[in-house]
């Protein structure tokens, strides 16, 4: 990501000391006043706003001696860039929405909590109730084994498809694409120049291909990687010592982006893929359940949610979510906490899930009636809910996590918007990362 190597030398240049006489201080803090106000950065998108806003009403009234300042910070590099200059000039946030990839830089900066220091409190969490959370989210919010954040919710990707613009092709509107070839050949039924300009007016399915340099090229590799599971592959071996993105599943994988992006000509789509989807420039589309209050909006499409399409191997989608970190600068590092608390509750899970869309952190919320109702009456939450059997998370990368993102990245943009062979581009990828990775080994041999 853009300008990483300065936001770790400023990160790297914050001082222990500052942070334990912080610590200090925040505890006489929260003694001291009536009333403590705690700053909460999140970047949640637009359509989830009013659930936060009621989920923040809720919290407050339940606790009247706390008071939620949430702030919107856009994701990516641009969360990442506030985060550390908030963290030089001690005016980082209470909370912060974090991204799993940004975990080390905040950890290496010293900047946040280990969870510990408040799950082990009297007034912290049971192993129980640890152990309810979906294990694969507790994973990203962990660096080298210990805890440092806890899901605030859980996050998949799915297939959202329009049946109408099926029917108008010939397909059934109750039969999704089932596997890869499914998913091609259907993209390309769904993909219609109507006016006989040259141009497709119409295009069946969004290969979401966007610049490796820019704040979306998480998306874009959140979106591709269970490809690669789905083709029997992996980022990296267990022990992070080599990438294996570059193997014959990722070169699988990114062959089949890179056909797809040629064929249904997404080098002439501009659209914001919900726009285009809403508009019904878009037959199919991966999203996940952030955005289910607009789509439910939608009064003039029929559309339905599917799980991904099986690969070669075997069904995948990825199982993740945003985290809350405690900053060590906060004035009221409790208060912090009874929020991040509040917010694991099954009812607050199944409340804020009903409501915005996302998933719940929590396997007892499915079993809850009123969730398993809702869920009844809303089939598009349901199909989210139910392939989480499916749900996978990305395997841990204790360093240099955004650099080889990058590089994936850059291979990704290479294989499809460069016309470069996959296994070329992602070998460079994979030489690039592997560099990295063995750059660490030796300092950790010295």
């Amino acid at each position: 990501m853009k300008s990483t190597k300065r936001h770790i030398s400023v990160a790297l240049f914050l001082s222990v000391g500052v942070f334990v006489f912080g610590l200090s201080c925040s505890k006489r803090n929260d003694q001291a006043e009536d009333k403590a106000t705690v700053t909460f950065w999140h970047s949640f998108v637009a359509s989830t706003i009013p659930s936060l806003e009621e989920l923040i009403k809720k919290f407050e009234a339940e606790h009247p001696d706390i008071l939620i300042k949430a702030q919107y910070v856009p994701t990516g590099d641009a969360l990442v860039q506030k985060l550390i200059t908030a963290i030089q000039s001690q005016t980082a946030p209470d909370i912060s929405w974090i991204h799993a990839d940004f975990l080390d830089k905040l950890v290496e900066a010293a900047a946040i909590y280990r969870m510990e220091e408040f799950i082990k409190d009297p007034n912290g969490l049971t192993d129980e109730e640890i152990n309810d959370i979906f294990p694969p989210l507790l994973q990203a919010a962990s660096w080298r084994d210990t805890l440092y954040a806890l899901p605030m919710e859980a996050t998949s990707l799915a297939l959202l498809y329009n049946k109408e613009l099926f029917r108008q092709a010939g397909l059934d509107p109750d039969h999704p694409p089932q596997n890869w070839e499914e998913l091609r050949e259907f993209a390309k039924k769904l993909t219609i120049d109507k006016n006989g300009d040259g141009k497709f007016d119409q295009h069946g399915f969004l290969v979401p291909v966007f610049p490796a340099s820019g704040d979306l090229n998480i998306w874009m590799i959140l979106q591709w990687t269970p490809f690669l599971w789905q083709a029997g592959g992996y980022e990296i071996n267990p022990e992070q010592t080599e990438v294996l993105f570059n193997s014959e599943a990722g070169v699988q994988a990114l062959t089949l982006w890179k056909n797809m992006y040629e064929e249904l000509g997404m080098r002439t789509f501009s659209m914001a893929h919900d726009m285009a989807f809403a508009s019904q420039h878009l037959a199919m589309v991966l999203d996940g359940p952030w955005n289910l209050p607009r789509y439910r909006e939608l009064k003039n499409v029929d559309w339905a949610v599917a799980p991904l399409p099986a690969g070669p191997v075997k069904r995948a989608t990825y199982l993740a979510g945003e985290h809350l970190a405690i900053f060590k600068q906060s004035r009221h590092p409790h208060a912090a906490w009874m929020f991040v608390k509040w917010i694991l509750q099954p009812e607050i899970q199944a409340m804020f899930s009903m409501k915005s869309g996302y998933l719940s952190v929590r396997r007892s919320v499915l079993e809850r009636k009123d969730y398993q109702d809702f869920l009844a009456s809303d089939p598009a939450l349901k199909a989210f809910v139910d392939q989480m059997q499916w749900g996978q998370s990305r395997r841990p990368i204790d360093v240099h996590r955004i650099e080889i993102n990058r590089y994936l990245a850059e291979a990704i943009e290479k294989a499809t918007l460069g016309k470069m062979d996959p296994k070329v581009a992602l070998n460079e990828a994979m030489a690039k990362s592997n560099q990295l990775l063995q750059s660490v080994l030796k300092k950790q041999v010295n």
